[in-house]
């Protein structure tokens, strides 16, 4: 990654595109908009991590991880336009490839299954992950224009332009039948 795609990062996630990018503008959006803080250090270790300076990188990450509670790995793959609405229980393998415009919320899990050989999990264009979701798989591919919704689990592909959701019912048992009988 060049500085260059750096700050056109910082320019679409943390400023707009609206607006002309300056370092002063940037600092300015980072103190009033606390939230975006992590997005703007996470692009920064993940610069570092890609142009060899590794031990700044997993500095940086060790901090930020533990200040948010939020763990995007090093070696994840995002395009341009990442938004994370909480930041809180977010974690994602570095064998992540995603596209651009990609919103992930509260606990949400975007991992290898463990078994086997781990793959990739390709994520295309305008992606949403619902919160208490799960993407659990090895060599897993989900299409543009996807939004899976909240409480979802998903281990096998997804084709463009669909949403998931798992369907749930809810049962209530009481405590107390065994005894009456």
């Amino acid at each position: 990654m060049k500085f260059s795609q750096l700050k056109r990062y910082w320019h679409v996630e943390i400023i707009g595109l609206e607006k002309k990018f300056s370092l002063l503008r940037l600092m300015t959006r980072l103190r009033n908009k606390p939230g975006l803080k992590y997005v703007f250090w996470w692009r920064l270790a993940s610069y570092l991590y890609e142009n060899g300076h590794r031990r700044m990188a997993y500095r940086i990450h060790s901090r930020i991880k533990g200040k948010f509670a939020c763990d995007i790995m090093l070696g994840a793959t995002i395009g341009e336009g990442l938004t994370i609405a909480h930041h809180v229980g977010i974690v994602v393998t570095k064998r992540v490839e995603a596209g651009k415009n990609m919103k992930l919320t509260q606990n949400s899990v975007i991992g290898n299954s463990g078994k086997g050989k781990p793959g990739k999990i390709v994520i295309g264009d305008n992606f949403f992950l619902g919160s208490n979701s799960c993407i659990i798989g090895d060599d897993l591919k989900i299409g543009d224009n996807v939004t899976i919704g909240a409480m979802s689990f998903v281990n096998k592909d997804l084709p463009d332009n669909c949403q998931f959701y798992t369907k749930k019912t809810a049962e209530i048992v009481s405590l107390y039948e065994n005894e009456q009988a």
